[in-house]
């Protein structure tokens, strides 16, 4: 089977600036995949090249075995984006969006009971009618996911979708796009929302810089961040100097703190005693993709 994107040594340069420094990348077709990493990474760089937005320096990208580059209309047709932006066409209500994203793509009439479904699953017969203009800003995220998926892709790039929206539209979303997944669909999710990540996909690459730093099952990356981590919120606003070192993430006063062995935390009690700090609350936590992230992308996160 072909895979759904492969990606073979992109490099990208926008002047001095090496944005993508020889990406190597494949994805198969029904993967749930996740693209992670900080701010300025390299991942929207990525998609666009994929998407046939930009050109590579050098390297290619396939969809569906489809070059991006000399089979521009075939991999486009292949690809569905859902963007971070809000962009949207200010004439059109949403229904008629969709059917002319849809003829963009060659899809006619034949291709309304498909808008018709994709509509009631995301929450929009109400809305079919209303001027994108007029829209909440829940709801455009809504209808631009809809158009990106209005010519039925294959595969589907959601960048940052839940950005700034409620739990109401999340849940509506995922329940849709896993039953894609379930049904073939390739769907590869960017999302600072590492949870959902964890959830959702069985592979994850990570990206630093341009460069992707980790490549492997969730799985697999879950298991190569040994021992756990003890959240504590405390009454005071520092720990003692003998527990800083241990100090993987701070909140005000809340810490969370990064154990080897779950036997530190009576060291970890001792000392909090020891200066007179009282404890508010306190938990256990195993390692999440978080822990992961953090481990892989360090100061740029």
């Amino acid at each position: 089977m072909i895979p759904a994107i492969n990606i073979q040594d992109i490099h990208k340069h926008f002047g001095a600036l090496q944005a993508l420094k020889g990406i190597n990348l494949s994805i198969e077709q029904g993967e749930f995949f996740a693209l992670l990493g900080p701010n300025g990474a390299g991942k929207s760089t990525l998609i666009n090249l994929m998407a046939g937005l930009l050109r590579p320096t050098s390297g290619t990208i396939s969809v569906m075995g489809h070059d991006v580059q000399r089979g521009y209309r075939q991999a486009r047709q292949s690809l569905g984006v859902v963007p971070q932006e809000l962009v949207f066409d200010p004439f059109f209500n949403v229904r008629e969006m969709l059917r002319f994203q849809a003829g963009y793509f060659g899809r006619g009439s034949e291709n309304d009971s498909w808008v018709d479904e994709i509509i009631e699953s995301l929450g929009l017969a109400d809305k079919a009618s209303t001027n994108m203009r007029r829209l909440s800003g829940g709801m455009k995220r809504r209808a631009l996911i809809a158009q990106a998926l209005a010519h039925k892709p294959p595969v589907i790039v959601l960048d940052e979708p839940t950005a700034g929206v409620d739990v109401e539209l999340r849940q509506i979303m995922w329940e849709f796009i896993k039953r894609l997944n379930r049904e073939g669909h390739t769907i590869i999710l960017t999302t600072h929302y590492l949870e959902e990540a964890e959830i959702l996909c069985s592979r994850v690459a990570v990206m630093k810089k341009g460069e992707v730093v980790a490549l492997d099952s969730t799985v697999n990356l879950l298991k190569s961040i040994p021992g756990k981590s003890l959240r504590l919120k405390i009454k005071e606003s520092f720990l003692p100097e003998s527990l800083r070192h241990m100090i993987r993430n701070q909140e005000e006063s809340v810490y969370t703190l990064s154990l080897i062995d779950v036997t530190q935390i009576e060291f970890i009690l001792s000392e909090l005693r020891k200066s007179n700090i009282s404890i508010e609350d306190m938990k256990l936590l195993e390692a999440d993709l978080e822990d992961v992230f953090v481990d892989l992308v360090g100061d740029h996160a």
